[in-house]
């Protein structure tokens, strides 16, 4: 079969034979790839930087996709740790870490929106206790994953969200996807009394952004929860003492290992049917499999989300 395969970490996938997959457990399944989708989660698997890496090569990458099983079902499956990921033709896929999906569904739509939309849902669901009538201020909201998440804290009952980015036309966007204000990094100081901070970006300008926002708050026995969820902008952050110490300030992360695998499988059904649904507006663009390598370079600067089809 062919698959994409990463073979060194510094140069992107190239499209070659790769063996056939083989099934080994109980649970698991060879499957028939129908759509894969590239974003910054799969990047960096391919390039060796996400914090699961195992530096193992050579890799096929893809961490979900929607696939056809042996009974000719349609599932959308969250990939364990592995070297044989979705961007191939067949993979291997653990049943149990998958969902089925109806019949009629269009398996770009779908591959294109759960995984952005699966980092906000999977964090207000399960790393805090969150409540209907927040207000809400996502940092990096001009991403695929930042667009998702104004779109999931309005479903879940956010009175006000406030879309935070460095592209002011980009952001004018964002309010038909249900922003109530928007915001550059210079100016979050007026969103400093939110409920809660849905975090892509991290490194300085999150530092930077605690320094702007906590000293105006109006009230700073307030509680301030802040996930983390991406690091865009770097891996480390160089948060001030006095900002956990001023101000009634917690600081949580969302991710694998923070979140443990089942509760990520307990809350595909409820987000695939809100996808299916079309709750959510997401540009996608199918790109064959086999111009893997031109297109992981060309759609950085892209605003679709890339979704490969073998």
């Amino acid at each position: 079969m062919h698959a994409a395969v990463v073979t060194t970490f510094d140069s992107p996938p190239r499209y070659l034979d790769h063996p056939d997959p083989v099934a080994r457990e109980k649970d698991e399944a060879v499957v028939e790839v129908l759509a894969a989708a590239l974003h910054p989660r799969v990047r960096s698997q391919a390039d060796g930087s996400h914090y699961t890496s195992t530096d193992e090569l050579p890799l096929v990458p893809g961490v979900d996709g929607v696939v056809r099983d042996p009974q000719g079902r349609l599932r959308y499956v969250v990939m364990d740790d592995t070297t044989l990921g979705t961007m191939a033709e067949r993979t291997v896929i653990d049943l149990n870490r998958s969902v089925l999906l109806p019949k009629g569904i269009d398996p770009v739509q779908i591959a294109a929106a759960m995984n952005p939309a699966m980092a906000s849902w999977v964090a207000l669901r399960r790393r805090i206790d969150f409540g209907r009538k927040q207000r809400v201020l996502v940092l990096g909201a001009t991403g695929n994953a930042g667009q998702m998440a104004i779109q999931v804290a309005k479903r879940f009952g956010a009175a006000q969200v406030i879309a935070a980015g460095r592209d002011s036309a980009r952001l004018a966007d964002l309010r038909a996807l249900g922003a109530d204000e928007t915001c550059t990094f210079e100016e979050l100081a007026k969103a400093a009394d939110v409920d809660v901070v849905i975090d892509f970006v991290w490194g300085e300008p999150t530092a930077r952004a605690m320094a702007d926002m906590l000293p105006a708050r109006s009230d700073r026995s307030a509680p301030l929860t802040w996930i983390e969820i991406g690091s865009v902008a770097g891996a480390n952050a160089p948060i001030p003492s006095a900002a956990l110490r001023s101000t009634r300030l917690q600081i949580v992360g969302s991710g694998i290992g923070s979140v443990p695998g089942r509760d990520f499988v307990k809350e595909l059904p409820k987000l695939a049917a809100a996808v299916t649904e079309g709750a959510f507006d997401i540009t996608a663009r199918a790109v064959p499999l086999s111009d893997v390598e031109r297109a992981w370079t060309s759609s950085l600067q892209s605003r679709d989300r890339i979704v490969f089809v073998p």
